[in-house]
């Protein structure tokens, strides 16, 4: 009988929180050199040098508060791009994970003093340590990589501001990604704009490099492969590491884990087969699904899912609403692991 993900109550200690906050399994191996800049998208060329800029000066010793105000830099900018704070903004699937993560790797400085999360990540460990210790925890690191800043929550957001304002008087240098929304691409510094008027203090911190481009992981490929019946669902859900769940046991499971363990909750699990996937309409429902997403893509897990296709797992409303930005990301990176779980069945 499979393993099923709803059986699973991790017990992870606050410690393991900070230890594990390194690049994902699909960005443990990537650097620079195997970014692949379109030549038709200048932008991304020049954020490779200056995000290899920016990691290369994160060893030398120059103090954040030297720095002047929150500016863009265009193509060819990359040459002055050693201050306290590099912010990537740009659309879904251009690669800012994987640059960030590359600056994570390419930064000079030990193992141990640099950490790379996510902005959920980040509140998470402040919710599980108090916000007083997780300063304390994280202020002895030399660079803090923020993946998927997020706006969308006036509360957590402030939260995430103080923080990293802390961390920056400590000397830490800061690092992060977002998103622009989907109908909003061109807009120009949408999202740019949106970081500075939030993160108010830290705004002097940053400078904005620009990633302009397709989403990668849909180009020249359909929405979402068709969903297979729950039978093929069940029937395929063979070998080590293979969980299979009911796609409503699954939902109501998370309700009872905290977000921080959503990782830990996939420790040894290789791909993950889904019966019955429906349509959400309930917001807190969605946002522990789009956890869950992050987590399976940052381990790059194959999913197998029968019921509505996972292009459709959330519902017009939702993706309309104030957290849009979440669910596109969800359902862009499930699309690519549902594309990933019909090659392993295809494979069998």
């Amino acid at each position: 009988m499979p393993d099923r993900i709803a059986d699973r109550r991790p017990d992870v200690p606050a410690s393991r929180l900070v230890t594990d906050m390194v690049p994902p399994p699909r960005f443990r191996d990537v650097s620079f050199d195997s970014y692949r800049a379109d030549p038709a998208v200048p932008s991304q060329a020049a954020a490779v040098a200056a995000a290899r800029a920016f990691a290369a000066a994160v060893g030398d010793g120059v103090s954040g508060r030297r720095r002047g105000w929150f500016r863009s830099r265009g193509a060819g900018a990359a040459a002055d791009i050693a201050g306290p704070g590099i912010y990537l903004d740009g659309g879904f699937g251009v690669g800012k994970t994987h640059l960030l993560a590359s600056l994570w790797h390419a930064a000079p400085v030990p193992v141990e003093r640099k950490l790379f999360c996510t902005f959920v990540e980040l509140t998470n460990l402040a919710g599980a340590l108090g916000f007083a210790a997780t300063v304390e925890a994280l202020s002895a690191h030399r660079l803090v990589c923020v993946d998927e800043f997020e706006l969308d929550d006036p509360g957590d957001t402030v939260l995430v501001s103080t923080l990293l304002s802390r961390l920056s008087e400590h000397g830490v240098r800061l690092a992060a990604t977002s998103n622009t929304l989907p109908d909003q691409l061109g807009e120009g510094r949408f999202a740019a704009a949106d970081f500075l008027r939030e993160i108010q203090r830290l705004a002097a911190r940053f400078t904005v490099v620009r990633v302009d481009g397709e989403d990668y992981r849909h180009r020249g490929l359909p929405s979402s492969p068709p969903p297979v019946s729950d039978d093929v669902v069940a029937a395929s859900a063979e070998g080590d590491g293979v969980t299979l769940d009911d796609f409503d046991a699954l939902v109501a499971h998370l309700a009872t884990v905290h977000p921080s363990r959503y990782g830990p909750l996939l420790d040894g699990v290789s791909r993950v087969h889904l019966r019955g996937v429906r349509t959400v309409d309930d917001q807190s429902t969605a946002l522990r699904l789009v956890v869950l997403a992050d987590r399976l893509y940052d381990r790059d897990l194959p999913v197998v899912a029968g019921g509505v296709p996972l292009d459709r797992l959330f519902t017009p409303e939702l993706l309309a609403g104030g957290y849009r930005k979440k669910y596109f990301r969800a359902v862009s990176r499930l699309t690519a692991l549902s594309r990933d779980g019909a090659a392993a069945l295809g494979s069998r």
